[in-house]
Formats: structure tokens, sequence, C-alpha cells
């Protein structure tokens, strides 16, 4: 063999090793075919749709944080917290508001103002990235698009749950 097949089989080698990069995202298979359906529906819907936060706590208490996206702009948000009174085991209304445009972001409870482009970058850059310390989970239960994604934390007794859990997304 002469030097230049040398130089092209070591120079194949070392590009093997750099481009065996460690895979840190958990679930990329399923985050790219739910990113997927999510870019087929934001097409089909001009960007313009509506989709539900839900948050649920061991202690009975809950909350649902709506947003309406109109052209990939929030224009509206409104939410719901519920509780589960004691003494009569019924489910009650804590608190409900709605917020228009011009409005966002007023209150202090609720999720902040987000469309799901923001939340599947989130997925993608925070609640996906492999963890020693913890479990991940993804689920695209809505129609393809993303339904759960998050960790928790190994060791963690209550209400753990680090990332987003959307109900339902519909178009406008």
């Amino acid at each position: 063999m002469n030097k230049e097949n040398y130089l092209l089989i070591l120079l194949l080698i070392i590009t093997s090793f750099t481009s065996c990069k460690k895979d840190d995202l958990a679930y990329r298979r399923d985050f790219e075919k739910s990113y997927s359906a999510w870019s087929s529906f934001k097409k089909a819907t001009h960007n313009s749709y509506r989709y539900t936060i839900a948050f649920g706590s061991w202690t009975g208490y809950g909350t649902e944080t709506t947003f309406t996206i109109n052209d990939g702009k929030v224009v509206k948000r409104s939410f719901v917290a519920k509780n589960i009174e004691r003494t009569s085991n019924q489910l009650v209304i804590v608190e409900q508001w709605d917020e228009e445009e011009a409005k966002l972001n007023t209150h202090q409870t609720g999720y902040p103002v987000i469309t799901l482009d923001e939340i599947y970058q989130k997925a993608k850059t925070e609640w996906l990235t492999k963890r020693a310390n913890a479990k991940t989970y993804f689920e695209a239960n809505n129609n393809g698009m993303i339904s759960s994604c998050g960790f928790v934390e190994d060791n963690c007794a209550d209400d753990c749950f680090n990332g987003i859990t959307i109900t339902n997304i519909t178009k406008l």
C-alpha cells in the first residue's frame, strides 16, 4: 500500500469516530415523528389552533390553561383551577379567568404564554435530555402530536413531573 492509501484509511477511521456522537435526546425517533405530525398540522391549520395544558396533583388540585393561537401568535389564554373539597368530596372551581391578546400574562396563575413551536423546542432542549438521575417520558396521543413530555427525578415523592401535559390540540 502506498502512503496515500494509508492517509485515506486513517482519515476514514478518524471521521467515523468523530461522527459517532452520543445521542443525548431520549425518545428521539418518537419526538421526530411527533414533530413531523405537528409540522403537518401547523401547515394545514395555517398555524391557527387551540390547545390545553393540564396539571394535576395527588392532593386533588388541578389546573387547565388553554391557549388560542391565530397565525402563529397567542391571542387568548384561559385558566381554570379546581380542587376536591374535603368535606363534600366534590370538585369545585377555585379560580377561573380569560385574558385577551392585550392582557396576556397579566395573571400570576396559569401556564405562561407559549406556542406549540416553543413547546417542541423545550421538549428537544430541556425535557427530553437524557439524565442519569431521572426517568424520561414522551407520549404523542394528540393525533401524533405531543401529549406528555418530561422527566421525574429519582427518589422524588410527590408532584415530581418536570415537563408538560397537553390534553387536546384542535384547529380553529
